[in-house]
């Protein structure tokens, strides 16, 4: 047999069960990250990538997600069906096999697929294991063949129900509430990210998603369709869709090196901001790894040896850094691997060795040539990184100034923090509070034995738009730093932080209920998400949620967040009900700020995460750039309910 017609004889030999999937209902969370929003929605990617992996192979360009009314979920491929003949292992159906072992599944036959995503080929299984029903439809050879299972067991054999024309194969699950008891929700924007997302990592496939709880103002479901005919460089200009470009066209290439395919999008803007965005086999790896570090070798050495030989460099009295080369920099770099080796289970760092070189070589091939034929570009780009490199230069002695001033390297806190008498930093934390009368009323309530308050005068600066000298230079962001006393970094990673020295492992935003309140909480995470992203990632920031509304009636009295609340309990109190609207937290008492926002016992705080990378950094860049257009739409879309989740 040919090498051709083994690799489109897909059959139930090419199925191997690895593994079984008893502790999956045990341990749900070492297979899809938690039981919360987060592996809720995991579940959908899972049944997804396999129908993205028929796609890699060729076989398949049509994928469609739908949110049914009961928040089950049903996607649909026309790839080529998974194989229903019987498995000579197991002695049953194939579709059985990989619907109830752990790890079965074509992914790990080379001639089946080339490469393939999901989590470390749990897959499709484990989605079935955590549902409290599963049917999976298989449209091949002329047949519907069809099975469902409860909590991952099979209820019948794998039987033939129709004649089909069709090819492909459809998945519809229910999450399991015994497992989901958090949420069974699901999220439309954060699946829409992802589907946009995959759609843009492989170009040419079209992903429709329907919501069928929600209809517009025609009646019809809500719903979008994904498709690029271009790939990265158009993910590149919806990225950097809100920031002004240095340069006119997008920087791409896509090709193979050393056995490795690599595709790589680039483009410069006129921001402080570095954005790095990695994928391996279509995973989001937000840690990096050799695929990023090759990146970044390949385009530091390029573009060094071009400035050199330009002579514009031969005025600087300083030498040019790595980070340099990328401020104001939006790039992908997306790489597919065959035996991917990640780094922990989350797979959020590639290790592969072989793809350093792979990609910097690639990156190199890919600059060279751009600059060489597009002189007037190359020299923008030259001029941006002598200006990153005399910025950094005044950099230097700012964040000298605050090293000196952090509390482990000898200096005092600062003069407004009102400090806690805990010191094990895993039970102590932090409210950042905006202005100095709201600061007054928490230090009053708090508990002054584990919570310390830290407030802040005004709207800090929107280091969006500011130099990096700049942000260490303002004495808000110095304070938060010598606060939570974190060492700032290196000139080479001016963005590392050093969690260890960390004092307070609950970082509060507690800012007013209203527009100013909501701008002055944008402003922190912005900050956030560009110097101290790592205490993002690492679960410590948190947004406190004061109520709006003071609703009584004689002894009665309950709080609302909102107008619906505020209603529903003027309802209830039998109308006319004494209403206070809270303009802002200093217009509560201690005992009623206690109550509502900072008692663990009672209150509500929001734990900030970045569950797209992509997505958080085009929302930020929208929210606090230059570019009014695009703020000015997403506020009207969301102005009722607008919450920034990064």
């Amino acid at each position: 047999m040919s090498e051709e017609q083994n690799k489109n004889n897909y059959g139930a030999d090419n199925i191997q069960a690895l593994e079984g999937m008893e502790h999956v209902r045990m341990r749900p969370s070492m297979y899809i990250g938690d039981v919360g929003v987060r592996g809720l929605h995991h579940l959908v990617y899972e049944v997804v990538d396999n129908s993205i992996d028929e796609a890699l192979a060729g076989h398949c360009d049509a994928i469609d997600v739908i949110i049914n009314e009961d928040n089950s979920i049903t996607t649909t491929d026309n790839g080529r069906g998974i194989p229903v003949d019987i498995h000579k292992k197991e002695g049953v159906s194939a579709l059985q096999v990989v619907m109830t072992k752990i790890g079965a599944g074509g992914k790990f036959d080379k001639d089946s697929y080339k490469v393939s995503g999901g989590l470390h080929g749990v897959g499709v299984s484990c989605v079935n294991a955590l549902s409290e029903h599963l049917t999976a439809t298989v449209h091949r050879d002329g047949k519907i063949y069809q099975q469902e299972y409860e909590r991952g067991k099979p209820l019948y054999p794998v039987k033939p129900i129709g004649d089909t024309e069709k090819r492909g194969t459809i998945v519809t699950f229910k999450p399991d509430g015994d497992i989901f008891t958090q949420t069974r929700d699901y999220n439309y924007d954060t699946l829409a990210s992802r589907l946009r997302e995959l759609a843009f990592l492989n170009k040419g496939i079209t992903i429709t998603l329907i919501d069928k709880r929600e209809t517009d103002e025609k009646g019809e479901y809500i719903g979008e369709t994904f498709h690029s005919d271009e790939g990265l460089p158009e993910f590149i200009r919806f990225l950097d869709g809100n920031r002004e470009p240095l340069i006119a066209g997008v920087i791409a290439m896509e090709g193979e090196k050393n056995g490795v395919p690599v595709e790589v999008a680039m483009v410069y803007n006129t921001s402080y901001s570095e954005n790095l965005h990695s994928y391996v086999n279509n995973i989001n790896t937000h840690e990096g790894g050799t695929h990023l570090s090759g990146f970044r070798r390949g385009l530091t050495t390029t573009l060094k040896k071009y400035a050199d030989a330009s002579g514009m460099l031969d005025k600087l009295k300083f030498e040019i850094a790595g980070d340099d080369f990328r401020e104001g920099l939006t790039a992908i770099v997306s790489v597919k691997v065959q035996e991917p080796q990640f780094e922990g289970q989350t797979k959020t760092k590639l290790g592969n060795r072989e793809v350093t070189s792979a990609v910097s070589q690639s990156v190199s091939e890919m600059l060279e040539n751009y600059l060489e034929e597009n002189p007037n570009d190359a020299k923008i780009i030259v001029q941006k990184v002598i200006l990153a490199a005399t910025a950094r230069h005044a950099a230097r002695k700012a964040r000298e100034m605050v090293q000196r001033k952090t509390v482990m390297s000898g200096g005092g806190l600062p003069g407004k923090l009102s400090d806690c008498s805990e010191q094990d930093p895993e039970k102590c934390e932090v409210f950042l509070v905006e202005g100095d009368s709201a600061g007054g009323t928490a230090k009053q309530g708090r508990d002054r034995n584990f919570q310390a308050i830290l407030p802040l005068r005004g709207k800090i600066l929107n280091v969006e738009k500011a130099m990096q000298h700049k942000v260490f230079e303002n004495e808000e962001i110095r304070n938060i730093f010598t606060a939570l006393g974190v060492t700032i970094g290196t000139e080479e990673d001016s963005k590392a932080l050093n969690l260890s020295k960390l004092r307070y492992h609950k970082i509060v935003i507690m800012c007013d209920a209203d527009v100013d309140g909501s701008h002055i909480s944008t402003l922190i995470l912005t900050f956030f998400f560009r110097y101290m992203k790592d205490l993002v990632e690492a679960g410590h920031v948190y947004i406190a949620t004061p109520p709006l509304y003071l609703v009584k009636k004689g002894q009665k009295k309950e709080y609302a967040w909102n107008d619906k609340e505020r209603d529903a309990l003027n309802e209830q109190f039998g109308g006319s009900a004494g209403i206070q609207r809270y303009k802002g937290l200093g217009e509560m008492n201690a005992e009623q700020l206690w109550d509502t926002t900072m008692n663990p016992d009672f209150r509500t705080l929001r734990q900030v995460t970045i569950d797209n990378g992509t997505e958080a950094d085009r929302i930020f860049s929208m929210l606090m750039g230059d570019e009014v257009p695009p703020r000015r739409e997403f506020i009207e879309k969301n102005a009722v309910y607008a919450n920034i989740d990064a």
